[in-house]
């Protein structure tokens, strides 16, 4: 009995083991293999492509009014025992019955010209499935570059905390046997505390963040993750530096392209107002079948016909120019609009150029920096190893790399966010 319980427990834990390890998943993704997951997984994007079926179907509706309409019916009559007297002749009216189906066509110049809306509407609605791809795209770049710059940053904030615990521990020593004063250890334990505590507030940051990526990814809330893709991979100053050698071709961003296609519209929309004048043809073609529930009636009703009608509207009052007059107006605001975009686009190209060769400057600026204080930290620590640097200057040491640290990463930020609105505004 005691064995069965034993295999018992043992199969127990092996079943938590397994659904654990299933819900705490591990995703190894490189940048572009983040990117194409986000596309494939994340909620607006599923939003985009449902948006691209539902205009293909409204494009079928628009279509589907020009082509034959189809329709089926049933008529019964019952005159209740009625006979018809004709010159002293009575006629029965029997209980009868029609079956009827009938097939239409009704042809409008509105009608064609709504069907060149709709692909000029489903035109709109693929750019902006493009556009939302490409804005999904860059908010995954930018969350996953600040994790690998966060993860960066505690490696080395770990580093120089062991050294200013060693100081610490070996300053309280010296007190210990009196060869230093205490408010020198204690000035070195609450640098250790502050350096502790920035170090617990970024990996708290970095978990917000590893969250935030999860989220714009699409993926399990409670997987796990591992980035592949080194930071210096990413963050390339070349690749930078020839963003900025490209010229601007106003086509190919997507706002703009958003404009052109609605001032297609608007013009559509002007026909579209025209169209008012045009006739509207119809045709169709019956055919019907009436049985009578009794003696054969006289029957009147043609089993086949077929009909045309053509209607023309003459006046409305003056509506239909108003409406012609309205259309052309809302024509000229949007072409208004689209002139005023090319120059906004154009000054916000040179604002992003200007934005992203500072953020590099400043990122030159602040590597170095970092790398400077790193290693006068070090030096200072080594001094005062042998007495020859001051609990203050070491106190001063690693404050600064702490700011240092806050500078790198805001510069590091700063070039991957003035990059990627730049490859945004290229569509690169």
């Amino acid at each position: 009995m005691n064995y069965r319980k034993l295999f018992l427990t043992v199969a127990c834990l092996a079943l938590a083991t397994s659904a654990l390890a299933q819900q705490r998943q591990t995703l190894r993704l490189s940048l572009a293999e983040a990117q194409q997951y986000a596309v494939e997984h994340n909620a607006t994007m599923q939003n985009a492509d449902l948006d691209i079926k539902k205009a293909e179907m409204e494009r079928w509706k628009t279509f589907s009014t020009m082509l034959p309409q189809v329709k089926a019916g049933f008529d019964y009559q019952n005159m209740c025992g009625y006979e018809m007297n004709l010159g002293g002749f009575n006629i029965p009216m029997d209980p009868n019955g029609t079956f009827s189906v009938t097939a239409s066509v009704a042809l409008t110049g509105a009608q064609i010209v709504g069907t060149l809306l709709q692909n000029i509407s489903m035109q709109m609605t693929d750019i902006s499935r493009q556009q939302t791809e490409q804005t999904t795209r860059a908010n995954v770049k930018n969350v996953y570059v600040s994790i690998l710059v966060m993860q960066q940053t505690v490696g080395l904030l770990d580093s120089s905390l062991a050294n200013l615990e060693r100081l610490a521990a070996t300053s309280q020593a010296s007190v210990d046997v009196g060869a230093a004063e205490q408010v020198d250890a204690d000035k070195l334990q609450v640098q250790v505390a502050s350096m502790r505590n920035s170090i617990n507030s970024t990996r708290r940051s970095l978990e917000a963040l590893r969250n935030s990526l999860l989220l714009q990814l699409g993926a399990d809330v409670n997987a796990e993750l591992e980035l592949t893709t080194p930071v210096d991979d990413i963050l390339s100053v070349d690749n930078a530096t020839q963003l900025l050698a490209k010229g601007f071709d106003i086509t190919k961003n997507y706002n703009y392209r958003l404009l052109e296609q609605n001032e297609q519209l608007a013009k559509k929309n002007v026909t579209m107002a025209w169209m008012d004048f045009t006739p509207t043809l119809s045709v169709y073609y019956q055919y019907s079948k009436k049985h009578y529930f009794g003696d054969e009636g006289m029957n009147m009703t043609p089993p086949n016909m077929i009909g045309a009608s053509v209607s023309m509207p003459l006046f409305s009052s003056g509506s239909r120019a108003a409406n012609i007059k309205s259309a052309k107006i809302a024509l000229q605001e949007t072409q208004n609009s689209r002139r005023q975009a090319e120059d906004g686009l154009q000054v916000q190209y040179n604002q992003l150029c200007y934005d992203l060769a500072s953020a590099l400057e400043s990122y030159d600026i602040q590597r170095r920096n970092l790398d400077v204080t790193k290693r006068v930290f070090d030096n200072l620590t080594e001094k005062y190893n042998y007495g020859r640097a001051s609990s203050l200057e070491v106190t001063n040491a690693s404050t600064d790399i702490i700011s240092a640290q806050s500078n790198y990463i805001q510069a590091v930020m700063s070039v991957i966010s003035a990059q990627v609105a730049l490859e945004n505004m290229l569509n690169e």
